[in-house]
């Protein structure tokens, strides 16, 4: 009974840190973005921030199980009594946050106005073309002068672009692009958020029927902890097998496999279930060959006594 209140202490711990952090990583992430934009407008902090939260909650799942999966093989914790406990409580975490973030976001959102960066005389560089803008970001749409390469300068007193909208700028040059797999991993996790709101909204039962169905799929995968006598090396492979599953997802949600599934199977099976079912069959199979394994290994302890 220690061992499993440790493990609820230490899943909830997990859950609340990798959500909190990554809520602020996430939050500081969309300011940026929405700083580089020009022209800058009002911006709804509150709803930066349940935006944030969301995203982070698909890293707080993912990561707390992930991390659980280890603690429970390092410290030989009984698989059928820890398992249900890592479920039951993952999905009354997640239910829990999404609910709030749910009702938080019917609060009104209180407008900030920011003063955009820079001054003027700003540049903004496209490509090949310059554009300084003489009263700054501030007046986005004022007089500037535009420097090609190629081309004398133009200076445009009232730029106006088609059917008299003013021409779009580029972003201001704040940080540097991250490399592509911290890119996808941010896109995956994102559209996680998004398929978990989006359960909620259709009701609390679609929303448990997906979830659910996710975390037994990743609890089904406990195994992978055991394939070596190095932890490290273990949660090394934990967290390229997680990520993979995160593709998965990605993919069976995409609008193509929508309608590949029900091209396929019709009005035999409602579209909502289609991904669960298949997280399902993937984590029976899981765990039909974990528990074999475990025969095997039982028997064969058996015969060397």
């Amino acid at each position: 009974m220690k061992k499993l209140a440790r493990l609820l202490l230490f899943f909830s711990l997990s859950f609340l840190i990798l959500l909190a952090f990554g809520t602020g990583l996430r939050f500081l992430v969309l300011r940026v973005q929405w700083m580089r934009s020009l022209p800058a407008e009002s911006e709804a902090v509150l709803s930066t921030l349940i935006a944030a939260a969301r995203w982070a909650l698909s890293l707080a799942l993912y990561g707390a199980i992930l991390f659980s999966l280890s603690y429970i093989a390092r410290q030989r914790i009984f698989a059928l009594a820890a398992l249900p406990c890592v479920i039951v409580l993952a999905l009354a975490l997640s239910f829990g946050v999404s609910l709030g973030l749910e009702r938080w976001g019917l609060i009104p959102p209180q407008e900030f106005p920011v003063k955009p960066l820079g001054g003027a005389g700003l540049i903004l560089n496209q490509a090949q073309t310059s554009i300084v803008l003489l009263k700054g970001p501030e007046e986005a749409r004022g007089p500037r002068v535009i420097a090609f390469a190629d081309r004398p300068l133009l200076y445009q007193a009232n730029p106006v672009g088609p059917n008299n909208s003013a021409p779009a700028l580029p972003s201001l040059p704040l940080g540097s692009d991250s490399p592509w797999f911290l890119k996808s991993l941010a896109i995956d996790l994102r559209l996680n958020a998004e398929q978990l709101q989006e359960r909620l909204a259709a009701g609390t039962i679609q929303f448990f029927i997906y979830a659910g169905a996710l975390v037994f799929f990743l609890a089904s995968l406990g195994f992978l902890f055991k394939l070596s006598v190095w932890p490290l090396a273990n949660l090394f492979m934990g967290c390229l097998v997680f990520r993979l599953i995160l593709s998965l997802e990605t993919f069976f949600n995409s609008p193509e496999m929508r309608l590949t599934f029900e091209s396929f199977l019709g009005s035999r099976l409602p579209g909502s279930l289609t991904v669960p079912l298949i997280f399902c069959g993937f984590s029976v199979l899981v765990y039909i060959y974990s528990a074999l394994v475990y025969l095997a290994q039982r028997r064969r302890l058996e015969e060397d006594y």
